[in-house]
């Protein structure tokens, strides 16, 4: 993975381990790795992978248990709370992008959305 310079590694390293949640490779329930094999495999910081558990803990992401590692979460709403919040994500950027690109009415949006689909 490579990072961005604007944003800390350990957020970053966050967002991928949501996308990955959301997209089902990291089902609920699911055994993360140790601190440092989550290290090795972003190659990063083992402080920096002990914070991304850490963060992702107090955001209910995961929960440890004791002796036997962290796991991903089991509730199915924090499930739905990342994906409507990428979901409003992905939105907030295509709509910037598209009035870049010199559209601000938000039906020529949708109609150039619909066009693109098309082809």
């Amino acid at each position: 993975m490579e990072f961005e310079t604007n944003k800390p590694i350990y957020l970053q390293v966050i967002e991928d381990i949501k996308r990955r949640m959301v997209a089902g490779e990291l089902p609920p329930g699911e055994k993360l790795p140790s601190v440092r094999d989550l290290a090795v495999a972003y190659t990063i910081n083992p402080n920096t992978a002990s914070r991304v558990y850490r963060e992702m803990e107090q955001m209910s992401l995961c929960f440890t248990r004791r002796g036997l590692g962290t796991f991903i979460t089991e509730d199915p709403a924090v499930y739905e709370q990342i994906r409507s919040g990428m979901a409003k994500e992905c939105l907030a950027n295509f709509v910037t992008g598209m009035k870049h690109l010199g559209y601000h009415d938000k039906q020529a949006m949708i109609e150039q959305l619909l066009a693109f689909q098309e082809n």
